[in-house]
């Protein structure tokens, strides 16, 4: 049990909770053991393993957590080489940080057992007219300790071999590890494959060239074009210069530096980083001395593996970058979301029910301040309309499925707002999040219009509306008492007079419609305010029910993605601008292609 967790903890996985905790148990740990004294060793040599420090430390971290947090969102495939980087680099950091493992490559014919030999300083690898020479990698070790690194390259103990004294030369290359390996063109493809596989270990490479194959396509396409990014890690050494005169020997080399640069391969001239490219002849000696002499002080930085494992990194960001980079500006934005507020408001009927409402209010003050007469016919009518058969005046019977699918229109129209110009992968979580967010939701939407209540069933009435009723009322029997007073004259029970009977009626006629226009232009405000109310309130509800299930989880998915574009930022080495994240770019970003081994590149 113990076993299989120790083994989890060197490999990638998408448990962020316990991952977290176990980082933080780690640098509690690691907090402790700095605190503790440590010995002084005798030669100042730094600790078997090493650590990764400084800007790869956060790299490597980024990438880890990159990995995790893409899991359920990127395909495995695209993540593989991550995996691959994060998983040789817990192995290479478990093993010997004061060796440099440098690996020896070349075509068949162009001398690379020879050169191999000749900074050896002895006949170690066998060479020979016969093709292929080099059947598997020969390993050459100046001191002690690099058994690890050896068994990680699967190099037999039979082919382990240990330079001759050499004096102060030999005192400069400890720590080196060389490797000569088979041929990378050999026609026997065991020999290619063992090449692949050591490449995507080594910390470093020597490529011999020759005058005649130095512009071999295989090489360059195969090779040297994918591994563009590790130029820093990378030696290319135009090997059989004596074959020349010295102004054609200058000529090749002018040629080789100018194909490496179509390459992508930085050279390292003038101080910058970059390839280092030499002209020697192995079979002379001549410029042998000056690459031991770079190897050495290559070996001496002890920076190799890190170099190797950055460029791993790039690599793995390069390949990765359109899962993670966004073309343009992502997400929600206030104007999607109050049009997706709109579009649930007018799937729910909040306008038309806000409007109904206004109606409502303004219909009862009509009918509670309206003459008695005017009454009686808006009754007569409400009765005829209501016994009528009018298929006008039916209920379509599509009301509820139009609802409902402007419901869907309104999520469809938010989901892709909120996946314009996201990577595929989070393009489709972001749409999956809303389709999932959708189930239910025109349901939803409808218990809360029934739990709100219909506004317009019955809608308050303000305080001044007796007063209305009660003029409106004296106004009606003043019609009727001025109807009556004439009566009475006519059959002769009141004395005669015209005048004052009629000016009563009058009174009442023309009052009764002055007090309803009165009320009605009094109650037009409220009524308005009453129905805008209504709508507020139906509107804010569906907001709120849009908001809980399409709109947060299409967020949360968003700052996932923020998250991870964050990360992803800090594996390339760049920090994102605050609105608009442009990562990589230029040669240096988007041709270091060489984290994998090469047989899975070239596909």
């Amino acid at each position: 049990m113990d076993d299989d967790r120790e083994r989890g903890r060197s490999r990638w996985d998408d448990g962020l909770i316990a991952r977290r905790a176990a980082e933080r148990a780690a640098d509690k740990t690691a907090a402790a053991q700095e605190k503790v004294p440590r010995p002084q060793e005798e030669d100042a040599l730094p600790p078997l393993g090493g650590s990764y420090g400084g800007p790869l430390r956060r790299r490597l971290d980024a990438l880890h957590e990159l990995v995790g947090l893409s899991r359920t969102r990127v395909e495995s495939e695209a993540l593989a080489e991550a995996g691959r980087v994060l998983d040789e680099a817990a192995a290479r950091q478990r093993l010997s940080s004061r060796h440099t493992v440098i690996a020896v490559a070349g075509a068949t014919g162009s001398g690379k057992s020879t050169l191999f030999n000749a900074l050896a300083g002895v006949p170690v690898s066998e060479t020979g007219l016969r093709r292929p020479t080099t059947s598997a990698p020969i390993a050459l070790s100046w001191s002690d300790g690099a058994a690890g690194l050896l068994d990680r390259l699967a190099v037999p103990s039979r082919l382990r071999r240990r330079p001759l004294a050499g004096g102060a030369g030999d005192a400069d290359l400890q720590g080196l590890v060389l490797v000569d390996l088979p041929d990378h063109d050999s026609a026997l493809t065991a020999h290619r494959d063992q090449v692949d596989r050591v490449l995507g270990l080594v910390d470093a490479v020597i490529w011999v060239v020759d005058p005649e194959k130095y512009a071999d396509a295989a090489l360059h396409e195969r090779y040297l074009r994918p591994l563009a990014g590790h130029a820093e890690v990378t030696f290319v050494v135009l090997n059989q210069i004596d074959r020349l005169g010295t102004e054609a020997a200058d000529l090749v080399l002018d040629d080789l530096r100018r194909l490496l640069d179509e390459d992508g391969v930085a050279l390292g001239e003038h101080g910058e980083p970059g390839a280092t490219v030499l002209a020697v002849s192995a079979l002379t000696g001549e410029g042998v001395p000056e690459l031991r002499e770079s190897v050495a002080r290559f070996v001496q930085e002890r920076t190799a593996p890190e170099r190797r494992l950055a460029a791993d990194v790039d690599a793995a960001a390069a390949r990765l970058r359109q899962a993670y980079v966004a073309e343009g500006r992502s997400g929600l934005d206030e104007r999607a979301r109050d049009a997706f507020t709109d579009r649930l408001a007018v799937a729910v009927g909040a306008q038309a029910a806000g409007e109904a409402a206004e109606r409502v209010w303004r219909r009862g003050a009509i009918r509670a301040c309206g003459t008695p007469w005017l009454r009686l016919y808006r009754w007569y009518e409400r009765m005829r309309a209501h016994g009528s058969t009018d298929p006008r005046l039916e209920v379509p019977v599509e009301d509820e499925l139009t609802a409902r699918q402007r419901v869907e229109q309104a999520v469809r129209i938010v989901a892709d707002e909120a996946s314009r110009g996201l990577p595929v992968p989070w393009a489709q979580a972001v749409r999956e999040a809303a389709v999932r967010g959708a189930e239910g939701l025109p349901e939803a939407l409808d218990e809360l219009t029934v739990s709100l209540g219909d506004p317009a069933a019955r809608p308050p009435r303000p305080a001044w509306w007796p007063a209305a009723v009660l003029a409106q009322a004296v106004m009606t029997l003043l019609q009727i008492f001025g109807a009556l007073w004439l009566v009475g004259q006519i059959v002769g029970v009141v004395e005669p007079g015209l005048l004052p009977p009629v000016l009563v009626m009058l009174g009442g006629i023309i009052g009764g419609p002055l007090v309803e226009w009165a009320c009605e232009g009094a109650v037009k405000g409220p009524a308005r305010r009453y129905g805008q109310e209504a709508e507020r309130r139906l509107r804010e509800a569906a907001a709120a029910c849009g908001r809980a299930r399409v709109l947060d989880p299409v967020a949360a998915e968003l700052m996932r993605y923020r998250e991870v574009r964050e990360q992803y930022a800090t594996v390339v080495g760049s920090r994102p601008p605050t609105s608009r994240i442009v990562l990589g770019g230029g040669r240096s970003g988007t041709s270091r292609l060489g984290a994998t081994r090469v047989g899975a590149r070239v596909r």
